[in-house]
């Protein structure tokens, strides 16, 4: 739809990112009557997928890019059947602006009609001198004597940049549309499929590229809501531009509900809640402002009421059951652990990637770490980075061990976590991947 707004956190979502999307939508259609649609960029992890499932949630649609596909520039005309006669397709033309989809029995597609099309038939019929055939006659015939045949397919979910060059080679004006099957869905004409409509986006809970869906650059961007360092993508237009100090989006979120008058849903608010509080691990975060404990009170307020599914939590128990259904090492496989929670960056001519795992206790970091390592070296080469590196945090401790893959630059030696003996780095007190280490590592790669 030309008007759908799509709310998107950014690719690996955490719980805030996906909350905040979910959010941030509900209070758009809420308090402005805006066409929004929650999505996110990516699966969903394990703390995420227990916060949905323990609130009746739905997830939220899966959008991991903002490329036009064929669906938004196509038009499901009528169509008819090749035995059809002719004048049914005259006719049909008249009112689908001058041609007619002609579609077989089992609902693929055979030929079009078309003014180009009707010419050759007429000419081929007619000849140089015109005989003795009759309008009348040349009406009666069927359909697929004048349909062109040769009319090229896309499929409704490809991307239209990957065909473009083709469409600008051919002659055609007029396209099918198919389903994954060969079905007919609709027809789309050349002058849309040149300027397809962009999608409408929306940012939530980060503004670097990097961080976000591909092809962000087709894309309109119309806002951006956050609470990370800048790195913003250049837009064509102003856009609304929210950046606060704050430990959660989901913070931002609910302080405009607030100030709109309005009050989240129960299980929305529980969601809300669940996301401040991972980012916040309970409100003990360095990152935790006092704006993220006013929000937390009031998002309780609204999710811990009679008939919700959080009836009798606090904020204690809700929090702990959040970081408990996020960490440990043992239920997940090594490539998940790394790329789960995982955001890239660019700093003093290097490409790195700081990735982050929860656990209740780095004691079992020993049997894993060979594995992730592995995993981790892996995860650098695929996506053509410097280096990258793992924070396993215990978040009930409040502490952490850093993992650095292989070949990372000399001058990180210079870390402030003593080296340990099986080749991790001692973090203390390390918690905040945003707040804590990231400011670290870019001190010394900016040098």
């Amino acid at each position: 739809m030309p008007d759908q707004i799509y709310v998107v956190g950014h690719i690996n979502p955490d719980t805030d990112s996906v909350a905040s999307a979910m959010g941030y939508a509900w209070l758009l259609r809420e308090r402005d009557g805006a066409n929004t649609v929650a999505a996110r960029a990516g699966a969903l992890n394990p703390q995420t997928s227990w916060v949905l499932k323990t609130l009746g949630l739905e997830p939220p649609l899966l959008l991991t890019d903002a490329s036009p596909r064929f669906e938004s520039v196509m038009h499901r005309l009528d169509s008819i059947s090749p035995e059809a006669q002719l004048g049914m397709a005259w006719t049909l033309a008249s009112r689908t602006g001058g041609l007619a989809p002609i579609v077989n029995e089992d609902g693929t597609p055979y030929g079009i009609i078309n003014g180009l099309s009707l010419f050759q038939y007429f000419t081929d019929i007619l000849g140089p001198r015109p005989g003795d055939a009759t309008v009348r006659e040349m009406m009666s015939a069927p359909c697929k004597d004048a349909a062109n045949t040769s009319v090229p397919k896309f499929q409704s979910n490809a991307h239209i940049r990957d065909s473009l060059n083709r469409i600008l080679r051919t002659e055609i004006d007029d396209y099918w549309v198919v389903d994954e099957n060969g079905l007919y869905l609709g027809v789309a004409r050349q002058r849309h499929i040149l300027n397809p409509p962009r999608l409408k986006i929306i940012l939530v809970d980060h503004n670097e590229p990097r961080q976000s869906i591909a092809a962000l650059e087709e894309a309109e961007l119309l806002e951006i809501l956050d609470h990370h360092r800048l790195g913003n993508p250049h837009t064509h237009t102003p856009i609304r531009f929210t950046v606060d100090i704050v430990g959660s989006t989901a913070t931002l979120v609910s302080e405009q509900i607030a100030e709109a008058g309005l009050s989240a849903p129960p299980d929305l608010a529980g969601a809300l809640l669940a996301g401040l509080l991972a980012d916040t691990l309970i409100l003990t975060s360095p990152t935790t402002t006092p704006r993220d404990k006013e929000a937390a009170q009031r998002l309780a307020r609204w999710a811990f009421v009679g008939g919700s599914p959080l009836k009798g939590e606090t904020l204690e128990s809700y929090g702990k059951a959040i970081l408990s259904a996020g960490a440990g090492l043992s239920n997940r496989k090594p490539e998940e652990i790394v790329s789960n929670d995982v955001k890239a960056y660019e700093a003093g001519g290097f490409k790195l990637a700081i990735a982050q795992a929860e656990v209740t206790d780095l004691v079992q970091l020993s049997e894993h770490l060979e594995p992730i390592t592995k995993a981790l070296n892996e995860l650098r080469d695929k996506r053509g980075l410097d280096f990258a590196m793992l924070l396993v945090t215990d978040v009930v401790r409040g502490s952490s061990r850093l993992i650095l893959s292989s070949d990372a630059p000399p001058v990180l030696d210079n870390l402030p976590y003593p080296p340990l003996a099986d080749g991790t780095r001692d973090a203390p007190g390390v918690v905040s991947r945003k707040k804590q280490l990231l400011p670290v590592v870019l001190g010394l790669l900016e040098r």
